[in-house]
């Protein structure tokens, strides 16, 4: 394939085993089932270096991908946590982690940032954290639309409560991935329910609100192929109507992207035979919600591109979902890209 294969949706899930024993005594300090406040000593370079070139490195290079847009683990981001102080701490450190990755393999990571969002804070530190990443060289954020973990107690993302948070993203010219974190509750399953259902009710608040008519540079991408958006086009299209909306193209798709975390060949085909290929990403969800083998091809479930390899698109459809697109809705990405290549 011509041109470069960037995976917009990577996630560093192979944390060490400190990193994540800090956190989960951070949890037990921010809920009060602990006194000690812990300290974190970061992971040396050569123990990163490793674990990248075991599990995302070698996935990449496996499947003939070239860049991975890298944020940290989304389930692990916890915005449920309370305290503010606690948020802020987790997310700088998750993030720095990330822009390490990135150093270590300029060639092969950018970064997205963790937000430092709480269930009844404010939007100020997750800008300062946002604008702090952007500066250190990320091209993006995560945006978690329901920080309470399944009990959306946060205005809708079309409110005018989020309207500084966009205006700092237009500002810095940097997208968000609209992408939840862990399930808080029983009923739904975390990467199966929760992250699914999210990604279709953002679509429905989007369909619902004007978000894009107040914030026309503002762009955002829904992950897992846009949840049941796709497969209920028809729904939302009649519902856009009956709200006095004008036709979703027009309303949302000059701002909105889809990428590719869908893992069957039927539910690829379905989103482009739906959605136009200008707005689809492709994306795996490295290292993510699926390692297992699908018995019935023999390949790992979110190998992605064999997928996108069996419809059969003319050269320059390819460019844009494996390339193309990439680079013009993460501009920072692009020119990070031209500086590396020139």
């Amino acid at each position: 394939m011509s041109g470069l294969a960037i995976d917009c949706h990577g996630h560093f899930t192979t944390e060490p085993p400190d990193f994540l024993a800090f956190r989960r005594a951070q949890i037990a300090f921010a809920e009060g089932r602990s006194d000690e406040r812990p300290e974190y000593s970061e992971v040396d370079d050569d123990t990163l270096r490793g674990i990248i070139a075991s599990n995302q490195l070698r996935l990449q290079q496996e499947r003939g991908s070239d860049l991975t847009i890298l944020s940290p683990r989304a389930s692990g981001m916890g915005h449920h946590v309370p305290g503010q102080d606690v948020a802020t701490q987790w997310a700088q450190l998750s993030n720095n982690v990330i822009q390490r990755i990135c150093e270590l393999f300029p060639r092969n990571f950018a970064g997205v940032c963790q937000l430092p969002q709480t269930v009844d804070g404010d939007l100020v530190p997750v800008i300062e954290e946002l604008e702090r990443c952007v500066a250190a060289g990320f091209v993006g954020c995560n945006l978690n639309p329901d920080p309470s973990g399944g009990r959306w107690s946060a205005p809708p993302i079309h409110d005018p409560w989020w309207d500084p948070l966009w205006e700092t993203m237009t500002r810095l010219d940097v997208p968000a991935m609209i992408h939840v974190s862990g399930s808080c509750t029983r009923a739904l399953h975390t990467t199966g329910g929760h992250y699914l259902a999210a990604d279709t009710v953002v679509f429905m608040q989007l369909v619902e609100g004007d978000l894009f008519q107040r914030h026309p540079a503002l762009r955002l991408v829904i992950p897992h192929g846009g949840g049941a958006a796709p497969y209920h086009w028809g729904r939302y299209r009649g519902l856009a109507m009956m709200l006095g909306k004008s036709s979703l193209p027009e309303h949302l798709m000059q701002n909105l992207y889809f990428d590719t975390c869908v893992y069957h060949q039927a539910g690829i085909d379905l989103l482009f035979g739906v959605i136009d290929p200008g707005n689809i990403l492709f994306g795996s969800e490295l290292l993510g919600a699926v390692r297992a083998t699908d018995p019935e091809t023999g390949h790992d479930f979110d190998d992605t591109s064999r997928y996108i390899d069996a419809l059969g698109l003319d050269e320059q459809t390819r460019h844009a979902v494996f390339e193309g697109n990439a680079r013009r809705v993460y501009p920072r990405l692009d020119a990070l890209l031209t500086a590396q290549r020139r």
